[in-house]
């Protein structure tokens, strides 16, 4: 008997969670709603990954995804995991992200302070009157497609965070930056 290939060569890969979203797309029905779980890893990547991500923008609206915390899933496993919202049959046209906090004074999850099921209530109230806010953005497609349908987009309201350097560190690099405008200044002197 012979073997069928159950995903076309460009989706054939060995990330199980990758397939398993191969797996809802599939039997999903269109009008079909699910939440799934996913690791960090699945919302980036090229060749395979990507075309996956794609298939999944163009045949589902995903409508949300809420980042979880790295700690989320401890002690069995340290991954950063994602929940995703979506609905087959229609195209992605763009994607609220909701992050989930951890709760004040607490540095992460375990399994003696597992995540609360009360610590969802700010979603839930924000979820029938999405608005973006400092824990929720929105992303249009045309940026995800120009972005390798990368879905690894973070909290533009979270500002970037400042680097510190020794002292022999500033020194280092305000040198550098001496001789490369030194080197430009004799190139200038040069062509007149």
């Amino acid at each position: 008997m012979a073997k069928i290939a159950l995903y076309p060569a460009q989706f054939r890969t060995t990330e199980s969670a990758d397939l398993f979203l191969l797996l809802m797309i599939r039997y999903l029905r269109d009008g079909g709603r699910a939440a799934i779980v996913l690791p960090d890893g699945s919302l980036t990547g090229d060749g395979v990954k990507q075309r996956i991500r794609q298939e999944f923008l163009e045949k589902c609206n995903v409508h949300t995804i809420v980042r979880l915390p790295n700690s989320v899933f401890q002690p069995y496993a340290s991954v950063a995991t994602n929940l995703l919202f979506f609905t087959k049959g229609e195209p992605t046209k763009e994607i609220f992200y909701w992050e989930h906090r951890l709760p004040e004074g607490q540095k992460s999850y375990s399994k003696t302070k597992p995540i609360q099921k009360k610590e969802f209530d700010s979603l839930k109230a924000w979820w029938n009157n999405p608005v973006e806010n400092e824990q929720a953005w929105k992303v249009g497609i045309e940026v995800l497609k120009n972005n390798g349908y990368n879905l690894d987009i973070k909290n533009p309201f979270v500002p970037t965070e400042e680097s510190t350097f020794t002292t022999s560190q500033l020194l280092e690099m305000l040198t550098h930056s001496f001789a490369k405008s030194e080197q430009l200044i004799q190139e200038l002197r040069s062509s007149l």
